[in-house]
């Protein structure tokens, strides 16, 4: 098997979330990814925005590449009808196996892992660990309290102003998808 040209990994929710339009969104990015012949990398899960997004990527003929961990397989329903499924002994071996193959991140609505995966990779950046480019999709202003938690960071002298620039947030999938394909094209 040949890899696509780009692989774009999703953090995501393992839950659907108040907001019907967070579901809208991770089936429009799986559709968005497929369709762009990007593959999906994400945490293999078949259950919240995790499976929407894997299930419509499939659906439109997308490639995916699915990372859980050992402890996670039953709670998040371990998706095994991936292109590819890896099984990995903890949550810092699948971050690290997810971020090690794509080229790209975004991250939809989520809760406590999603920020854990959000602040981690947020963090290799201001080291200069990598330069792929981050996108928070910002669904409804899901993400707006991040924003301006950030913004407080900076502001009370913990970080310097260019953590604004390693994660762009877009407020919606096809300026999301526009984003990406600036940003792999490059």
């Amino acid at each position: 098997m040949t890899r696509p040209p780009h692989s774009i990994c999703v953090f995501c929710g393992s839950r659907d979330g108040a907001d019907p339009a967070f579901g809208a969104a991770a089936e429009e990015l799986g559709r968005q990814i497929a369709e762009n012949g990007w593959r999906l990398v994400y945490g293999a899960g078949d259950v919240g925005l995790m499976g929407r997004v894997a299930r419509t990527a499939q659906a439109a003929g997308g490639e995916t590449f699915g990372v859980i961990p050992v402890h996670l397989f039953e709670r998040e329903v371990g998706k095994r009808d991936l292109s590819t499924f890896i099984v990995t002994e903890n949550m810092h071996e699948r971050k690290k196996v997810m971020f090690m193959n794509s080229d790209a991140i975004v991250v939809l609505p989520g809760g406590a892992g999603s920020l854990d995966e959000f602040f981690e990779v947020v963090t290799w950046r201001q080291l200069s660990l990598h330069r792929k480019p981050i996108l928070v999709l910002n669904t409804n202003g899901y993400w707006d309290p991040l924003k301006a938690l950030i913004e407080n960071v900076v502001g009370q002298g913990f970080a310097e102003a260019n953590l604004y620039d390693f994660a762009e947030f877009v407020d919606d999938v096809p300026g999301l998808a526009a984003r990406l394909k600036a940003a792999l094209s490059g």
